[in-house]
């Protein structure tokens, strides 16, 4: 039996370059958030993120450093940003243990998959519009 085909490796990197993380593989979801700590985590309108599974990683490079917030829940979440440059490159969450959320703007990929799903959309400015595709969860 052969294995299954995998597809490109997609590599997310920094502003500077010093930390890169590779993936094997499509991303398990691709989503946006409008929610107010990923607006001013990202210091745009919504964060752009792509999950992929920890085993896809086949690559991981560089210096990094975690700030940790607590969520409306009462869980963590960390999100993992580059001391050189302040790139915010990727996240981990207790919620989501075996996942990454790796910002996709770090993949410098213009043809990367749309959200699914943008989540937190009553926080959504409202000057940008969403394809009718993606879904709007409160």
């Amino acid at each position: 039996m052969t294995e299954p085909e995998i597809s490109a490796t997609r590599t997310a990197r920094c502003s500077c370059g010093g930390l890169r993380l590779s993936f094997r593989g499509e991303p398990l979801r691709v989503y946006a958030c409008a929610c107010l700590e990923c607006q001013r985590a990202t210091g745009s309108a919504f964060a752009y993120r792509a999950r992929f599974h920890r085993n896809a990683v086949s690559e991981d490079e560089g210096e990094r450093r975690r700030f940790r917030r607590v969520t409306e829940a009462g869980r963590w979440m960390d999100q993992i940003f580059c001391p050189a440059c302040g790139s915010l490159v990727y996240m981990e969450a207790e919620a989501i243990p075996d996942e990454l959320a790796v910002s996709v703007g770090c993949f410098s990929d213009s043809k990367f998959p749309p959200p699914a799903a943008l989540f937190w959309a009553r926080r959504k400015h409202d000057w940008y519009g969403l394809h009718e595709a993606v879904r709007l969860v409160e």
